[in-house]
């Protein structure tokens, strides 16, 4: 399978974004967007990741979307189960309360909330085995990118967690490139870089997984409506992980579609 034969993902990531009744307001935007033009699972995944405390209500509120809208999870605890963890929430009860996908691995959770390589393959292989979807964050700094570290450390990223995959689980598995430098920044790798560095991730999944050439690999980071296309027409990326721009239903629109029309 070619990389383009891949149906794109394109994952809203919400952050610690907004108060509940702006975001029941951004879900029916949404929802009158794709009912205006819908756009087919065959063509796209759409998906939306809200704050925990929102994650059931918007789950409830994309039932009758025109099209499917996945639900997913910013983040899960690296303990299993239930038990006496204050404040976690674990893949078990994700998965229990409808919950098929969470993200992993994102830049600000590692740096700010000390997720390091051990926690995040900790968080991986719990999700895997509770059958959850991981979306796995992968990204350089700006130093490392200029010290030409960049495909060194995004592939170490990946090493990270290859020892607690099962080779059936790869298939389970998203990648999500988020150059640190880009995020939130409104600086955005360009077509071609993003591109080589996504050709240097299947390259290296390829030694890893029989998976590797059909598996989705998102580009993120300031993503917008308008350089959408742009990317959307790199043979490598297969969708976006969208930041702020996907607070807005018309522009999270319109990135899904550059994408389902591209692929």
């Amino acid at each position: 399978m070619s990389s383009s034969a891949i149906t794109p993902w394109v994952v809203g990531n919400w952050k610690m974004n907004p108060m509940q009744a702006d975001a029941q307001q951004l879900i029916q935007s949404f929802k009158q967007q794709l009912q205006q033009a819908p756009l087919s699972a065959a063509q796209c995944h759409i998906a939306v990741a809200p704050i925990a405390l929102h994650l059931l209500t918007v789950q409830q509120q994309l039932a009758d979307a025109a099209v499917p809208v996945a639900v997913v999870a910013q983040d899960v605890s690296r303990q299993a189960g239930t038990g006496a963890y204050t404040g976690e929430i674990s893949a078990e009860l994700l998965k229990d309360s409808g919950i098929d996908t969470v993200l992993i691995g994102h830049s600000e959770r590692r740096e700010l909330f000390a997720d390091t390589s051990v926690v995040v393959a900790e968080k991986v292989k719990n999700a895997l085995n509770a059958g959850l979807r991981v979306i796995y964050c992968v990204g350089e700094s700006l130093a490392q990118r200029e010290e030409g570290l960049a495909n060194q450390v995004v592939l170490q990223q990946i090493c990270d967690i290859a020892r607690v995959v099962q080779a059936e689980q790869w298939a389970q598995i998203v990648i999500a490139y988020e150059p640190i430098w880009a995020i939130g920044t409104g600086k955005t790798a360009s077509p071609e870089d993003a591109q080589a560095m996504h050709a240097a991730i299947r390259e290296g999944l390829a030694q890893i997984t029989a998976y590797a050439a059909k598996m989705p690999i998102l580009y993120g980071g300031s993503v917008k409506a308008d350089n959408a296309l742009q990317l959307a027409a790199c043979k490598d990326i297969n969708g976006a992980l969208v930041g702020g721009a996907s607070l807005d239903a018309q522009s999270f629109y319109q990135i899904a579609t550059a994408f389902a029309q591209t692929k």
